[in-house]
Protein backbone atom coordinates (compact mmCIF):
# COMPACT_ATOMS: atom_id res chain seq x y z
CA UNK A 1 0.00 0.00 0.00
CA UNK A 2 1.38 3.36 -1.08
CA UNK A 3 -0.37 6.30 0.58
CA UNK A 4 -0.10 9.57 -1.35
CA UNK A 5 -0.88 12.96 0.23
CA UNK A 6 -2.44 15.79 -1.78
CA UNK A 7 -4.14 19.10 -1.10
CA UNK A 8 -7.91 19.20 -1.47
CA UNK A 9 -9.21 20.64 -4.75
CA UNK A 10 -12.75 21.28 -5.95
CA UNK A 11 -12.57 17.91 -7.77
CA UNK A 12 -12.80 16.02 -4.45
CA UNK A 13 -15.54 18.09 -2.78
CA UNK A 14 -18.39 15.61 -3.33
CA UNK A 15 -16.32 12.80 -1.80
CA UNK A 16 -15.13 14.99 1.08
CA UNK A 17 -18.67 16.05 1.93
CA UNK A 18 -19.76 12.40 2.15
CA UNK A 19 -16.73 11.59 4.32
CA UNK A 20 -17.37 14.58 6.60
CA UNK A 21 -20.97 13.48 7.16
CA UNK A 22 -19.77 9.91 7.84
CA UNK A 23 -17.21 11.27 10.30
CA UNK A 24 -19.78 13.32 12.18
CA UNK A 25 -22.16 10.36 12.25
CA UNK A 26 -19.44 8.09 13.65
CA UNK A 27 -18.53 10.64 16.32
CA UNK A 28 -22.17 11.05 17.36
CA UNK A 29 -22.89 7.34 17.58
CA UNK A 30 -19.61 6.53 19.36
CA UNK A 31 -20.64 8.96 22.11
CA UNK A 32 -24.11 7.41 22.38
CA UNK A 33 -25.84 10.33 20.69
CA UNK A 34 -28.59 10.07 18.11
CA UNK A 35 -27.79 11.71 14.77
CA UNK A 36 -30.34 14.45 14.01
CA UNK A 37 -32.60 13.31 11.17
CA UNK A 38 -33.69 16.71 9.90
CA UNK A 39 -30.26 18.22 9.24
CA UNK A 40 -28.96 18.15 5.66
CA UNK A 41 -25.35 19.34 5.71
CA UNK A 42 -24.52 18.76 2.02
CA UNK A 43 -25.33 22.27 0.75
CA UNK A 44 -23.85 24.00 3.81
CA UNK A 45 -20.63 22.02 3.51
CA UNK A 46 -20.34 22.72 -0.22
CA UNK A 47 -20.86 26.45 0.43
CA UNK A 48 -18.28 26.44 3.23
CA UNK A 49 -15.59 24.62 1.25
CA UNK A 50 -15.97 26.57 -1.99
CA UNK A 51 -16.12 29.99 -0.29
CA UNK A 52 -13.25 29.42 2.16
CA UNK A 53 -10.95 27.58 -0.24
CA UNK A 54 -11.31 30.48 -2.70
CA UNK A 55 -10.62 33.02 0.06
CA UNK A 56 -7.54 31.12 1.27
CA UNK A 57 -9.04 30.72 4.75
CA UNK A 58 -9.40 26.92 4.57
CA UNK A 59 -6.94 24.26 3.52
CA UNK A 60 -7.21 20.49 3.61
CA UNK A 61 -4.81 17.65 2.97
CA UNK A 62 -6.04 14.24 1.89
CA UNK A 63 -4.52 10.75 2.04
CA UNK A 64 -5.10 8.54 -1.00
CA UNK A 65 -4.68 4.81 -1.49
CA UNK A 66 -4.89 4.72 -5.27
CA UNK A 67 -8.04 6.66 -6.16
CA UNK A 68 -9.62 6.14 -2.74
CA UNK A 69 -9.50 8.92 -0.15
CA UNK A 70 -8.60 7.21 3.13
CA UNK A 71 -7.87 10.23 5.33
CA UNK A 72 -8.79 13.88 5.62
CA UNK A 73 -7.69 16.96 7.52
CA UNK A 74 -8.72 20.57 7.56
CA UNK A 75 -7.49 23.90 8.85
CA UNK A 76 -9.47 27.12 8.92
CA UNK A 77 -7.74 30.42 9.49
CA UNK A 78 -9.11 33.28 11.58
CA UNK A 79 -7.80 36.48 13.11
CA UNK A 80 -8.48 38.20 16.38
CA UNK A 81 -6.71 40.98 18.22
CA UNK A 82 -3.14 39.89 19.00
CA UNK A 83 -2.26 38.73 22.50
CA UNK A 84 0.93 37.70 24.29
CA UNK A 85 1.02 34.05 23.23
CA UNK A 86 -0.24 34.85 19.71
CA UNK A 87 1.25 38.20 18.67
CA UNK A 88 0.03 37.88 15.07
CA UNK A 89 -3.58 37.36 16.17
CA UNK A 90 -3.82 34.64 13.52
CA UNK A 91 -5.36 31.37 14.63
CA UNK A 92 -5.67 27.95 13.06
CA UNK A 93 -8.81 25.96 13.76
CA UNK A 94 -8.23 22.28 13.14
CA UNK A 95 -11.15 20.19 11.92
CA UNK A 96 -12.18 17.28 9.75
CA UNK A 97 -9.42 14.95 10.89
CA UNK A 98 -10.67 11.54 9.83
CA UNK A 99 -9.13 8.23 8.79
CA UNK A 100 -11.06 5.38 7.19
CA UNK A 101 -11.43 2.66 9.86
CA UNK A 102 -9.56 0.15 7.65
CA UNK A 103 -6.53 2.49 7.56
CA UNK A 104 -6.22 3.50 11.20
CA UNK A 105 -3.07 3.01 13.27
CA UNK A 106 -0.83 3.38 10.20
CA UNK A 107 0.41 6.95 10.85
CA UNK A 108 -1.88 8.55 8.27
CA UNK A 109 -3.50 10.98 10.74
CA UNK A 110 -0.08 12.13 11.95
CA UNK A 111 1.08 12.72 8.37
CA UNK A 112 -2.06 14.74 7.66
CA UNK A 113 -1.67 16.67 10.90
CA UNK A 114 1.95 17.50 10.03
CA UNK A 115 0.80 19.03 6.75
CA UNK A 116 -2.02 21.19 8.09
CA UNK A 117 0.08 22.35 11.07
CA UNK A 118 2.74 23.47 8.58
CA UNK A 119 0.06 25.32 6.61
CA UNK A 120 -0.97 27.15 9.80
CA UNK A 121 2.62 28.03 10.63
CA UNK A 122 3.20 29.30 7.07
CA UNK A 123 0.00 31.38 7.32
CA UNK A 124 1.47 33.06 10.40
CA UNK A 125 -0.71 31.45 13.05
CA UNK A 126 0.55 31.59 16.60
CA UNK A 127 -1.95 29.07 17.95
CA UNK A 128 -4.04 26.18 16.68
CA UNK A 129 -7.32 25.33 18.34
CA UNK A 130 -9.39 22.19 18.19
CA UNK A 131 -12.47 20.89 19.90
CA UNK A 132 -11.43 17.25 19.90
CA UNK A 133 -13.76 14.30 19.74
CA UNK A 134 -13.10 11.53 22.24
CA UNK A 135 -11.67 9.50 19.35
CA UNK A 136 -8.99 12.10 18.56
CA UNK A 137 -7.71 13.22 21.95
CA UNK A 138 -4.87 10.66 22.11
CA UNK A 139 -3.51 11.72 18.70
CA UNK A 140 -3.54 15.41 19.60
CA UNK A 141 -1.98 14.89 23.02
CA UNK A 142 0.83 12.80 21.52
CA UNK A 143 1.41 15.54 18.94
CA UNK A 144 1.83 18.19 21.63
CA UNK A 145 -1.59 19.80 21.96
CA UNK A 146 -2.45 20.85 25.51
CA UNK A 147 -5.84 21.00 27.19
CA UNK A 148 -7.16 24.52 27.64
CA UNK A 149 -10.67 24.39 29.05
CA UNK A 150 -12.88 23.03 26.27
CA UNK A 151 -10.14 23.57 23.70
CA UNK A 152 -6.79 22.08 22.95
CA UNK A 153 -4.07 24.18 21.41
CA UNK A 154 -0.66 23.86 19.88
CA UNK A 155 1.61 26.90 20.20
CA UNK A 156 4.50 27.58 17.85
Amino acid sequence: MDIVYKKLTENELDQIIKMRINQLTEEYTSEGKTVPENVDLKKSLMDFYTKNMAAGTYVSWLAFDGDKIVGTSGMSFAEKPPYFTCPTGRLGILSSMYTDPDYRRMGIATQLLDRVVKEAKDYGCGTIYITASNMGVELYESYGFKHNGNFMQYNF
